[in-house]
């Protein structure tokens, strides 16, 4: 289709806040308020290289709304990074810490780069220049950072280093998912993929369905596919596939275990960026499948774990009729247009607002440790994070059922209700 629309991910967001809006019979001021963010900010990145030569970059970096706290949102290094992309995280996590009842606002960040190109010292001159950029307006109580796709606890502390540089003093709480012995939580990096299987095994107890009874398959196995898939499979679920990027063959294949997949091993062949080793896997018996097949396997729960717009119109007919619920891991990863089909087919949607939580609850808990100069064990952090995540989902659940409606729609509609509230209190609309 030559002239068919390109896809924004910014343009979908919206499109679900506007469906809620509807619903919730939002004030026209409110509407074009919350529609759009407070702040962004866009600007050229010029970087360095080790061979001399300078890359100019582009970074962007989104205050979405902080009527309800600081904002706070995750940095993205990826070579696709747009500004809409950052506009729609931003939006996201407003409502994300919204409906988990955080005292925070939204936000997000990014750099256009592909770490996989570059040598660790060309990284974190990025990372240096890109805190240098933001500095005069992020800090533990206005802006709070944190890592999301391709960044991690070294590229936290590399910015973390050049702020307190720039500031002068020590602020840990400017940035969250730290090196545990630089300030950092416990439990950080299993946060998002436990927060996901906190609420499908919520879900299941709601349909009276032992979580040993049901497979799962999984599409992503970087930091959230692998510890969503590590704690499901303790929980007694059986794994039957997973899919990955490739880096070298630039291609997604999904492997395949039909008797179930072993995490343990699964886990020793994959790299931190979650790319499994192809030779490695067939090797130990897993089939390798085309990278869209996971979403046509026989199994009970589908756990979208990767990128934005992966279950669409053009493919949502291959799920399997056995498919229960579909736990949305990653940001976006359904387009609204397929929320009426899954509904129809009963298939309960976790939304990605609720279900990925898990990591900016840990991130609040990691700010408020560095704030205090106090740290917890990693089993309260955890024990902190099941229980949030525990009674939003129930708060969701009941309100769904009270008012007859999808999930999606209740955790947006809760969401959205209390930003909206809390910008009128302040008397900003």
């Amino acid at each position: 289709m030559e002239n068919a629309k390109p896809y924004n991910i910014f343009e979908m967001a919206q499109k679900q806040f506007d469906r809620i809006a509807d619903m919730l019979d939002l004030d026209q001021p409110s509407r074009e308020f919350l529609r759009i963010p407070m702040r962004e900010y866009q600007f050229s990145l010029p970087v360095t290289l080790d061979n001399g030569d300078v890359l100019i970059l582009r970074g962007y970096h989104v205050q979405f709304n902080d009527s309800r706290g600081p904002t706070k949102g995750g940095v993205r290094f990826h070579p696709q990074e747009t500004v809409d992309t950052i506009r729609a995280l931003g939006m996201w996590m407003t409502w994300k810490c919204a409906v988990t009842n955080l005292p925070l606002g939204g936000g997000s960040s990014g750099v256009a780069c592909d770490p996989h190109s570059l040598s660790p010292m060309e990284v974190e001159r990025i990372c240096r220049g890109f805190v240098r950029r933001l500095a005069p307006i992020t800090g533990p109580e206005t802006d709070v950072l944190g890592p999301d796709i391709m960044t991690g606890p070294q590229q936290m502390l590399w910015m973390l280093d050049e702020y307190e540089a720039i500031k002068g003093k020590k602020q840990p709480g400017f940035i969250t998912g730290k090196p545990i012995h630089h300030a950092g939580s416990k439990g950080r990096k299993e946060a998002p993929g436990y927060g996901v299987m906190i609420t499908v095994r919520e879900a299941l107890r709601d349909r009276g369905i032992p979580v040993e009874n049901t497979k799962a398959s999984i599409q992503g196995f970087g930091t959230v596919g692998k510890h969503a898939a590590q704690l499901y499979s303790q929980m007694g679920g059986m794994i039957t596939s997973v899919a990955c990027w490739n880096q070298e063959d630039h291609t997604a294949y999904t492997f395949r275990k039909k008797d179930g997949i072993n995490f343990d091993q699964l886990a020793s062949i994959s790299n931190p960026f979650g790319e499994i080793d192809k030779v490695k896997a067939e090797e130990s018996g897993f089939e390798r499948l085309s990278g869209d097949a996971w979403l046509s396997q026989d199994v009970d729960i589908l756990v979208p774990a990767a990128l934005e717009n992966q279950i669409r119109m053009d493919n949502v007919d291959r799920i399997s009729a056995q498919v229960k619920i579909i736990a949305e891991a990653a940001n976006g990863p359904t387009d609204p247009d397929v929320d009426s089909i899954i509904n129809e087919r009963e298939i309960l949607l976790i939304p990605d607002i609720l279900a990925n939580s898990g990591g900016v609850i840990c991130s609040y808990f990691e700010q408020v440790q560095s704030n205090l100069n106090y740290f917890w064990s990693k089993d309260e952090v955890l024990s902190k994070i099941d229980s949030i995540m525990t009674s939003a989902y129930i708060d969701s659940s009941n309100f769904a059922r009270k008012n007859n409606l999808n999930l999606r729609d209740a955790v947006y509609m809760l969401a959205v209700d209390r930003v909206a509230r809390a910008c009128h209190e302040r008397g900003w609309v």
